[in-house]
């Protein structure tokens, strides 16, 4: 149920015609990094799929927008930001953007549950890939989720590692 309604939300992007690619991927939720904290009060994977856009006014910036389902009922995620990629065969894709989550928002440290003091968190993310195909390119990535303290000093952050296969539409 919740992969349809992902893919739906998706798909009523504006814009999504112009898509360039189109990814999916698989990540571990909340794994401990120097920028999160508690984070392993939430565990699983998460399944992502997303839409990326052609550079705007033919610049290396890409509009995207994603969604990580957790499959362990820990905390879902919609994010959209820009990206840019640099090399050809093997690449770099650094990206920005602003997520939204279903988790909790509390700026209270609960038990059992992730307490990212926020609704909305920024949402940077680094790729590391290579071009397998003139279509499929396949990455290792890095997406972090937090309000960098903008919304008080409750910011554990979460970090999500995993892999994505991009297909060029």
């Amino acid at each position: 149920m919740r992969i349809a309604v992902l893919l739906a939300a998706l798909l009523a992007v504006p814009g999504v015609a112009s898509a360039a690619e189109v990814f999916a991927g698989l990540h571990a939720h909340g794994v401990k990094t120097p920028l999160s904290l508690n984070s392993d009060r939430e565990g699983g994977a998460d399944v992502s799929v997303g839409l990326r856009g052609v550079g705007i006014g033919g610049t290396l910036f890409q509009p995207y927008v994603f969604g990580q389902i957790n499959t362990d009922g820990g905390t879902n995620f919609l994010a959209a930001g820009l990206s840019a990629r640099f090399g050809r065969g093997v690449y770099v894709r650094p990206g920005v953007g602003l997520a939204i989550h279903d988790g909790s928002a509390s700026k209270v440290d609960l038990p059992d549950r992730l307490a990212l003091g926020s609704r909305v968190l920024f949402a940077p993310e680094l790729a590391v890939g290579a071009q397998v195909t003139d279509r499929i390119g396949v990455e290792a990535s890095w997406v972090h989720f937090s309000h960098a303290q903008l919304a008080g000093k409750q910011n554990p952050g979460i970090d999500n590692v995993g892999v994505r296969l991009n297909v060029r539409l």
